[in-house]
């Protein structure tokens, strides 16, 4: 298509505006951190930079029969930045698709289905529907234990403290990304870490889509 970027497809046009100095991808400072609130009504994730600066804030919408999640360019709320949307109500296999506040989509994220019940995968499409990364959890067992000591009362305060699943994110065998949970106490934390070269195009979908993967693998347990 004319005018349109390799990679994950996002429009020379909008890809401009994201670079832009007051905008998102001039602000990937990694690691990145997130924080999520937990005594909130509706699950809200803090993003900072390695830095302490915020780069942004995301926000689930309530009672909606699809999922649906709005990331801002800060906890202001003043400035929306992406919507992300669940395809179905079920959402084993649902596509979460990533859309600009104009309603372009520039990519989307799927889990695996059952298969993520055991051993976390996801899929990161491109905006024309094609797998252009994996998220893979790198140590399953690391997560079962996560899952299954939160379960036990007074136990489950501390898993934050010894347990740390690793998930690695991947372009034809090649981590570009690591997403960990922190060590933490009373709330979920995770860090974004850079590992290797990637399209800048690329970079905004990846954050999106962990950002919502980090929504569902914390409900998951």
């Amino acid at each position: 298509m004319p005018g349109q970027s390799s990679g994950m497809g996002i429009g020379q046009r909008l890809l401009a505006r994201f670079a832009e100095p007051s905008n998102f991808l001039s602000r990937m400072n990694y690691p990145l951190q997130l924080r999520f609130k937990i005594l909130a009504l509706a699950p809200q994730i803090y993003v900072q930079d390695a830095g302490g600066q915020e780069v942004c804030y995301v926000k689930q919408k309530l009672f909606k029969f699809r999922e649906k999640v709005e990331v801002f360019t800060d906890s202001s709320r003043k400035s929306l930045l992406a919507t992300i949307q669940a395809d179905r109500i079920i959402d084993f296999n649902a596509n979460y698709a990533f859309r600009t506040p104009e309603g372009v989509q520039i990519g989307s994220v799927r889990r695996r289905g059952l298969r993520s019940l055991w051993k976390a995968h996801y899929e990161i499409l491109d905006g024309n529907g094609q797998v252009a990364y994996d998220i893979r959890e790198e140590n399953p067992w690391a997560k079962i234990l996560d899952s299954m000591l939160g379960d036990i009362p007074i136990v489950g305060l501390f898993t934050g403290f010894f347990c740390h699943p690793k998930y690695s994110i991947s372009r034809q065998g090649s981590a570009v990304m690591r997403f960990t949970k922190n060590r933490a106490f009373l709330e979920s934390s995770f860090n974004i870490e850079k590992l290797g070269d990637l399209p800048a195009q690329d970079e905004l979908p990846i954050i999106l889509s962990l950002l919502m993967f980090g929504l569902l693998e914390r409900s998951r347990g």
